[in-house]
């Protein structure tokens, strides 16, 4: 495999995987956390590692180290490697899906952004998903019987048991409070504001076409998706909350062997669901017109990028982050047509997030 995204929390997870069952490993893309790296390149030996910094080459311990987002594409191109896993972070990811798939390889994809600003201009039938909740969407459709709604699951966030009057003056140490696991700092932000989860079911509109598609928060996150059928009934996905299930099935198709400790349910009890409402998390109120203009995703995903950049800097409140979205989606109308529409359109948005106060 190319894993992009090697010392991510994805990417551990995938060099997991490869270990356990052999599966070579041609390259790796990493970020800044070289000592992990170089952990990593001791036990699989790549051919081949990319870093994002010029200046971290001299730190890494392998005779063919390249930097930056050309090499990344560039050693997609050259690499003889069928399948890609793109654990990247945000609108960085989005050239590399495409590179992999004008060279015909496939894609496990835990970069959501891909599909959330450029959905129309993917080939799905190339893509394998590697989140959790549309891994479960998958693991339950595989049946004629007809489907009246797909649901994936949220954890709440950070946020989910504060009263909504104290959310929008949250510090950026509160926003990194996960309640259920430890993450990245940009996806424990989007678990807060609940953007992370619109990105979920824009991501499952384009991976399972046009449909119903709702998410509901399940507070011990052990339950991942659930599929309501036409006659009224629904089934749910049960796993414990390990990427290194859907990650196997993945880059192997099949599995056969148990890589999970399965859930114990009278262990458990008794289970919590609570509606998603815009008070608490005003990103919601443009969910259904996002899914209905899905293209204008990229709107969504800029404004999401730069606003984090803003509050993690310390220049906006939590609250702001949600409202610049929001007043960002209601002034941008263009439904891009081209990639090169996207990029521009990408470009536009920041800038103008960038300048609003």
């Amino acid at each position: 495999m190319i894993l992009l995204g090697s010392t991510g929390s994805i990417g551990v997870n995938a060099l997991a995987i490869a270990k356990q069952f052999a599966l070579s490993v041609d390259t790796l893309v990493a970020g800044k956390n070289i000592a992990l790296l170089n952990e990593q390149l001791r036990h699989f030996s790549p051919k081949h590692v990319v870093v994002m910094e010029e200046a971290d080459i001299s730190k890494v311990n392998h005779p063919h180290v390249r930097a930056g987002d050309k090499a990344i594409l560039e050693a997609i191109e050259n690499s003889p490697s069928p399948k890609v896993v793109n654990a990247l972070v945000g609108f960085a990811g989005f050239r590399p899906t495409l590179k992999a798939l004008e060279c015909g390889k496939e894609v496990a994809l835990a970069n959501k952004e891909s599909l959330v600003v450029g959905g129309a201009f993917v080939d799905t039938s190339k893509i394998v998903p590697i989140d959790s909740e549309h891994f479960g969407l998958w693991y339950l459709n595989h049946t004629t019987r007809p489907i009246e709604k797909m649901i994936i699951t949220a954890s709440g966030g950070a946020f989910r048991d504060w009263s909504c009057d104290r959310i929008a003056n949250a510090t950026l140490e509160d926003a990194l409070k996960h309640p259920n696991w430890s993450m990245g700092r940009k996806i424990t932000i989007d678990s807060a504001s609940m953007v992370n989860k619109l990105f979920e079911l824009l991501e499952a509109r384009w991976l399972f076409g046009v449909g119903n598609y709702d998410a509901v928060i399940e507070t011990q996150s052990l339950i991942h998706a659930l599929i309501a059928y036409v006659d009224g009934s629904t089934t749910a996905h049960f796993a414990k909350a390990d990427m290194k299930l859907p990650i196997a099935y993945a880059l192997m198709g099949e599995v056969t062997e148990a890589l999970l400790e399965r859930i114990d349910l009278a262990a458990i009890g008794s289970l919590e669901f609570r509606k998603i409402t815009p008070d608490r998390y005003p990103i919601w109120a443009i969910k259904d017109d996002l899914l209905q203009n899905p293209q204008r995703g990229v709107i969504v995903n800029a404004a999401n990028e730069v606003a984090i950049e803003r509050f993690v800097r310390g220049e906006i409140t939590f609250g702001t982050l949600s409202s610049f979205i929001l007043e960002t989606y209601d002034h941008f109308h263009q439904t891009p047509s081209s990639l090169e529409e996207i990029f521009s359109l990408d470009e536009e948005v920041r800038v103008y997030v960038r300048g609003l106060g």
